[in-house]
């Protein structure tokens, strides 16, 4: 099935396109809302601000992929690969991506809003979001990953592995627009991570490793680190 039968399918009221190859297909500024690409093959494919809003793409192979501008609000992309996929600019509110392979992904300037990416490979993965965003990053494997002046006010981020990330001037701060919440690092490891000047004014980091973390010019104001190991390897009480 390619491009042109799809779109004449879905025009038609067709909905399910499951298992679909489309690898290195061009599908760019398409409507494709609430459809069902479950296990699809869209690899390399080029889907420049398409709208997937609520699609279905549990499973789905998007690696390499060219994702620009593209719309998958509360869209399903559970245990989806989207290896070196190019997310810049995406609309990811409300989507779920937990498990979803992320290695090496750009999600540079997306909107992630109430993105549920727990337990997420996000290894390397470049996420320097431009606004003030909720998301779930608990138990994600952030090793490597770029978070630098990402503003991640409120997002719960408990037991992730954040070793060696870039989190220089990063917003970790206790968040007035999301009802004065918190932001949640407890449990997480932090081992080598470069947090200089980073805001992490009233952040939960109970029991976090922060071995070896570059705390340079870091705002500590109320930081919860009750049992926290601390950068010199003492433990804070």
């Amino acid at each position: 099935m390619d491009v042109d039968e799809i779109l004449k399918r879905y025009a038609a009221g067709e909905r399910n396109f499951q298992r679909v190859n489309l690898q290195e297909a061009e599908l760019t500024n398409a409507n494709l809302r609430g459809a069902d690409f479950s296990d699809a093959d869209l690899r390399q494919t080029r889907l420049g601000k398409t709208n997937f809003n609520q699609a279905c793409l549990r499973g789905a192979n998007l690696s390499e992929a060219i994702l620009w501008g593209i719309d998958l609000s509360e869209a399903d992309l559970y245990c989806a690969i989207l290896r070196e996929a190019d997310l810049t600019g995406a609309k990811l509110v409300n989507t779920r991506l937990d498990k979803a392979n992320l290695l090496k992904t750009s999600l540079c300037g997306a909107n992630l809003n109430g993105a549920k990416l727990s337990a997420s490979l996000l290894i390397q993965a470049d996420l320097r979001p431009s606004s003030n965003q909720r998301t779930d990053l608990g138990y994600a494997v952030l090793t490597g990953a770029d978070l630098s002046y990402a503003d991640l006010r409120a997002a719960c981020i408990h037991h992730a592995n954040l070793d060696g990330a870039k989190l220089c001037r990063a917003d970790l701060s206790r968040s007035i627009q999301w009802g004065n919440l918190a932001t949640d690092l407890s449990g997480a490891s932090l081992q080598r991570a470069d947090l200089s000047y980073a805001d992490l004014n009233g952040a939960i980091l109970r029991k976090a490793n922060l071995l070896g973390a570059d705390l340079t010019g870091a705002i500590l104001t109320n930081v919860d680190f009750q049992g926290a190991i601390m950068p010199d390897a003492t433990v804070h009480d």
